[in-house]
């Protein structure tokens, strides 16, 4: 039986990224969706897993972008069935929302790698893959921890970098999908925000040469670990 991906984009240029290969390897048929303009409502797919990927908007901003509350409604049905789930930055914070809490705006904006901690639990998750190895963080929100999720890295910024519901459920507020041609990308499309920030965009390239393709070994291992914890269910 084929196994569906259905990934959650809102943003051509925030993909899939150095995750597809894993996904593609492992059997899964990959579906993109333009949660900006799909209708939740009529959606008939029925995923094994549900990746939902990064967005330039805020989940808080449901209220004026209503495709944020009819994607967040479905994606509730979804966690309340403890159904697969993978979230990358606003994908996380959507699944905080989905459960509940709060997801709003933090004190920094975080633009560049940065070292992602893992608790205890971490240690013994996917996430593990990450200590010691820098990840591209792009966001200035943040989210209340859901009530039953085990809490899993924390950052010097931000104490709630990445979250497990189960062994069905993992959400990282950092970016592990991005490659060095995304990052070039993003460079170009996020000038404006870089430059707001004070941030030099040499500064930015030495980090990526540094270490994007550590990164992406560590991506790659905690995706594997993740589908690995599915197959054992």
């Amino acid at each position: 039986m084929t196994k569906i991906a259905l990934v959650l984009q809102h943003d051509s240029t925030i993909h899939l990224g150095n995750l597809e290969p894993v996904l593609t390897a492992r059997g899964y048929d990959i579906q993109i969706l333009d949660a900006r303009t799909a209708d939740f409502a009529t959606l008939t797919v029925e995923p094994a897993l549900v990746v939902v990927l990064g967005n330039d908007n805020g989940v808080y901003e449901k209220d004026v972008l209503p495709y944020i509350a009819a994607e967040e409604a479905w994606l509730a049905s979804r966690l309340a069935a403890q159904q697969p789930t993978l979230g990358v930055c606003f994908g996380a914070q959507i699944m905080a929302s989905a459960l509940g809490e709060r997801v709003y705006k933090g004190d920094s904006t975080q633009i560049g790698f940065r070292e992602v901690v893992p608790t205890v639990a971490g240690e013994n998750s996917p996430v593990r893959h990450f200590a010691g190895v820098p990840v591209m963080e792009w966001h200035g929100d943040t989210f209340d921890l859901p009530a039953g999720a085990t809490l899993l890295a924390g950052s010097s910024d931000y104490a709630n970098e990445a979250f497990a519901l189960g062994s069905w459920g993992l959400a990282v507020q950092f970016h592990p999908e991005t490659t060095e041609a995304m990052h070039e990308e993003w460079l170009v499309t996020g000038r404006e925000s870089v430059a707001s920030h004070g941030i030099d965009p040499q500064t930015l390239v030495t980090e990526r040469d540094a270490h994007s393709a550590a990164m992406e070994v560590a991506s790659q291992a905690m995706l594997n670990d993740f589908l690995d914890g599915l197959e054992q269910a």
